[in-house]
């Protein structure tokens, strides 16, 4: 029993750090967004349940596009027929427009409760925190 117990701690700590990982990094992100968007009160109200619809969309589409393309190794790339790599170029192409079309999404359910120049920041500031994420990342990894 006791040996059961330290399996499922072991296997199930790495999960439960990278969990809160997720969460941590979520928290983040957030209130660069709100610091850079100055989000009112009132404003974040109406701003983070549509953003979060979209971040939660987006999180299943990069989940689904990960499983999907993971024929991306280069041992089956080489043996990859035409007839497979159009089938792939195809599925590319439509990850990429559902991408398309959630952001769209977005924007037309931001335009109903955030000004148009709030929106435009709301882009700088994903890309800034994505930036500053994997600046991070990298710095940790020369550490090691």
């Amino acid at each position: 029993m006791k040996k059961l117990m330290l399996i499922i701690l072991l296997v199930g700590t790495p999960l439960v750090a990278q969990e809160n990982r997720h969460e941590k990094i979520k928290a983040l992100k957030r209130a660069h967004i709100t610091e850079t968007l100055s989000l009112s009160p009132s404003e974040a109200e109406k701003f983070w349940p549509v953003y979060n619809v979209y971040e939660d969309r987006m999180h299943t589409l990069k989940r689904s596009e990960r499983k999907e393309l993971g024929i991306f190794k280069d041992e089956s790339l080489e043996s990859m027929t035409d007839a497979e790599a159009n089938t792939l170029i195809d599925k590319i192409m439509e990850l990429k427009s559902q991408e398309v079309q959630y952001r769209h999404e977005l924007i037309t359910d931001l335009r109903k409760v955030l000004p148009p120049k709030k929106i435009i920041l709301l882009k700088k500031a994903e890309d800034d925190f994505k930036r500053q994420l994997l600046k991070q990342i990298r710095q940790r990894k020369g550490k090691k």
